[in-house]
């Protein structure tokens, strides 16, 4: 650990912050899905699947300002950097407020990503600050438990806004939401990298930071694995609507569709977490992408050729899915982050970048073919995790 104990806020709380801090991301994306139709019908947008690009280039701005945002906070401390990332989102979410079109709302929909870029890699790199190891993993196994808790009621929190007000009103809320946590940031966490172990600033600083990631085959790959996974569930997020809106015809009842599958991921999390000091992350992450794989596989061989199954064999499947993502999210960041603590913000952004940029390709890559079926979603799937699978394998050889 580098701070000492009398400087550090509960652990409890300390959790908690971190969670709510990063599930500023989730409510950014998932307040949103209920108001795409409409959001669609205000910009005369003739094309749905140009739609799921108001979520999917979110995480586009995230990965590459995580990489700007996590660079800097080896150099001038964690905490500045986050204060500046909210701004760049405030700023972004005005321009989303007044856009007049779709491409001036996916410009803002970029730069909110990239401001909360700043809270999603510092966090990161506090936690890492902090603990290490399996007790890092078990820790981020208890963020991702609470910050579940967001994609849980974030769609019906978002309907029931964009219902009492206008589609415009959700970014309000998000504004008001980060404030508050930021308030909180502000009161209670303490800087964890003190000055005198900051890396000097120098126009070489993510050069050196880049080659020395690079020296760690196992980060790397580990972070190549989680872009395979968050591809596949970014995939999701950015269909979903259209799934189970459209295909399903579940208007009113997608948010709560939506927010009883992400209880998988929260399910999986908390076991995650309960479990990854006995088991150690990587059993639990190949015995997750096993079941990830089989349990794809076997939609695609029972449904391939038949159109969509009823909604309750395809929420039961997709949750299978999602219980298996609870056991690989924290712990695969926990991995690749493990033998780079020495440049945790630089390594926090490179992991970020590199996982989120091959997430977006594996995201629109799938997404551009979900039309009438959802055939090609766990297609993704079953690639992602077979892909895993032989990666993982190569890291443990």
């Amino acid at each position: 650990m580098t701070i000492s104990k009398s400087k550090r806020i509960p652990e409890l709380e300390f959790i908690a912050l971190m969670a709510f801090l990063m599930s500023n991301v989730a409510l950014c994306i998932d307040t949103i899905l209920p108001a795409l139709p409409e959001i669609g019908r205000s910009l005369q947008v003739t094309n749905d699947n140009s739609l799921q690009l108001v979520i999917i280039l979110v995480f586009m701005g995230l990965g590459a300002g995580e990489l700007l945002f996590g660079t800097l906070s080896d150099s001038f401390g964690r905490k500045r950097i986050v204060f500046i990332g909210v701004g760049v989102f405030a700023a972004a979410s005005g321009l989303i407020i007044w856009a007049p079109s779709l491409e001036i709302l996916l410009a803002g929909r970029v730069l909110q990503g990239i401001g909360l870029s700043a809270a999603r890699s510092v966090s990161i790199a506090i936690i890492r600050d902090t603990y290490k190891g399996d007790r890092m993993a078990r820790a981020m196994s208890f963020i991702m438990t609470i910050f579940i808790l967001v994609p849980m009621i974030a769609p019906l929190l978002g309907q029931m806004i964009m219902e009492a007000y206008h589609w415009q009103a959700i970014f309000y809320f998000q504004l008001i939401f980060i404030g508050v946590i930021i308030v909180w940031f502000w009161l209670r966490q303490h800087e964890t990298l003190p000055v005198g172990k900051r890396i000097p600033f120098t126009k070489y600083l993510f050069i050196n930071g880049l080659k020395e990631y690079f020296q760690y085959k196992k980060a790397v790959i580990y972070t190549f694995t989680s872009g395979l996974i968050q591809g596949a569930f970014i995939a999701y997020l950015g269909s979903s609507q259209q799934i189970f809106q459209m295909q399903y015809g579940m208007v009113k009842e997608f948010p709560y569709i939506f927010g009883g599958l992400a209880i998988a991921v929260g399910v999986s999390s908390l076991l995650n977490g309960s479990m990854v000091l006995k088991y150690g992350m990587l059993k639990l992450i190949k015995l997750s992408l096993f079941i990830s794989m089989v349990a794809s596989m076997s939609y695609l061989l029972l449904f391939f050729n038949d159109g969509n199954p009823t909604l309750v064999v395809l929420i039961v499947f997709l949750a299978v899915q999602f219980l298996t993502m609870g056991f690989t999210f924290g712990n695969l960041s926990a991995l690749a982050m493990e033998p780079i603590g020495h440049i945790a913000g630089i390594g926090a952004a490179l992991f970020s970048f590199m996982s989120m940029s091959v997430g977006v390709a594996v995201a629109i890559s799938v997404g551009m073919f979900i039309q009438d079926t959802v055939v090609p979603l766990f297609i993704g799937f079953f690639l992602s995790s077979v892909i895993a699978i032989i990666l993982i394998r190569s890291a443990t050889q």
